[in-house]
Order: C-alpha cells, then structure tokens, then sequence
C-alpha cells in the first residue's frame, strides 16, 4: 500500500486528546496532525521523536496532516496509524498473499455480526467454511525484538475475541491476525500483564478454536507492504 501522499519528516512536540499531535516541520512551522490511533501509543508519543507526517488538501478534512510512522533512532519504523492494515491486508488478502487465508472466492469488509460489531474481512468461498477475520495492529514493543499487543487496557479487543469464539461454535472459521507495524522486531507476544482480561479471553478463544496469525510489515516513507509471518508465543 502507498502513501497517497509522499510523507514529510517532523518532531513530535506532543499528543492529546488521542487524536491529535503538534507536530514541527523541518522548515520550523508548527502544525497539527490527526493522529489515528486509539492506543495509548506506549513509547511511540514521547516528545522529541521524529516522525513522519501525510499532507492532504482535500477540503473536508479540518487537518491538512495525518501522523503515519515514527522513526526511531536506529533508523527503524513504527506505523502509528491504525486504518493501514486493513487498507494494506485488502490487497494482499484479494491476491492470495496471506499464508493461510488465500483460495477464497469473494472478500467482504465491514460485515455485521455478533453484538453490534463488523468484522474486517469476511472470506466465503463454495465448499469452505466462512472465514471471519479480525485484525488488530501492532505496536508496542518493551524488550528487543519482541512485539507485544495490547498496549492498554482493550474492552473491545476482548469483546472481538468472544464474538470470534462464538462464530466457531455456530461452524465458521475465526482467525485473529495481529499485523506488527514495525520494522525492528522478530517476535511476538501478547502483553498479558497489561490487560489480563484481554490474555484470558484470547485463551479461552484459542480453545474453542479460533486461530491466531501473525505478521510483520515492511515499512518506508513511500508505502507499507505486507511482509512476513512471525514467531509467537500464543499458547
């Protein structure tokens, strides 16, 4: 997936509200950046940290800059916008790129189902059982090499994780697929001292036979392409 815009570099002055960043470009003008992400961002909003900014001059948006990446000092990437995976995982899914979900003959997105939620991508396909995927981004990392989500308490996050469970029990195939948006890690893991609740539901998920996926990202300032699968620790 390609920027739509090429990225500009900046310094994080700060973030709040969630959704918003001051941000100060090279040329020393300060501007706000909407910052699409939920998260409480661990280790990716300290001020000072260089990142990496999306113009637009599209006319309905009240900001003209979208926070993207954060590069780190040791010239690694981390994605801090939420919206890319789905974006990147539709294309990569629609061409067969996706060890263990390639084959299916039609992908929906934003499908209704369970209590009141939609899943991101609905795979159906004649003779296969339907395949509800949920996928989640991650972000944080606390010890080299090891990527780790949640990255704060996540109700919503144990709430998908119940309702995949429940799609296996009436037949259909669940699959949680965590996509690591960074460039610097090799691993993962969930963080389950930072919502234990979140690690119990994905326990009891996994049990009733919801599977997990986990892949990393290849990351510039140009485009996020989906990359490899990697190592965890889920059981």
């Amino acid at each position: 997936m390609q920027f739509q815009t090429p990225l500009i570099p900046a310094t994080l002055i700060r973030r709040y509200k969630r959704f918003l960043a001051d941000c100060r470009l090279d040329d020393g003008r300060e501007v706000t950046a909407h910052c699409a992400n939920p998260g409480s961002m661990l280790g990716l909003a300290d001020p000072g940290l260089r990142i990496w900014l999306e113009p637009n001059d599209d006319p309905k948006k009240k900001l003209k800059y979208g926070w993207r990446l954060v590069e780190h000092a040791t010239g690694h990437f981390t994605g801090v916008d939420t919206g890319v995976p789905n974006r990147m995982l539709r294309a990569a899914l629609q061409a067969g790129q996706v060890t263990g979900l390639a084959g299916y003959d039609s992908l929906r997105t934003e499908v209704k189902y369970g209590t009141q939620s939609r899943i991101d991508f609905l795979l159906t396909g004649a003779g296969r059982a339907d395949a509800y995927v949920e996928v989640k981004s991650v972000t944080l990392s606390r010890q080299v090499g090891l990527a780790e989500f949640p990255d704060s308490v996540t109700a919503r996050g144990a709430k998908h994780l119940n309702e995949l469970t429940e799609m296996v029990r009436q037949g259909h195939r669940a699959v949680m697929l965590y996509l690591v948006q960074r460039t610097d890690c090799d691993r993962f893991d969930l963080a389950r001292d930072l919502d234990p609740t979140y690690a119990k539901a994905f326990s009891t998920a996994q049990q009733a036979g919801v599977e997990a996926l986990c892949f990393d990202c290849m990351i510039t300032p140009m485009a996020v392409t989906l990359g490899r699968e990697l190592a965890s620790h889920l059981t």
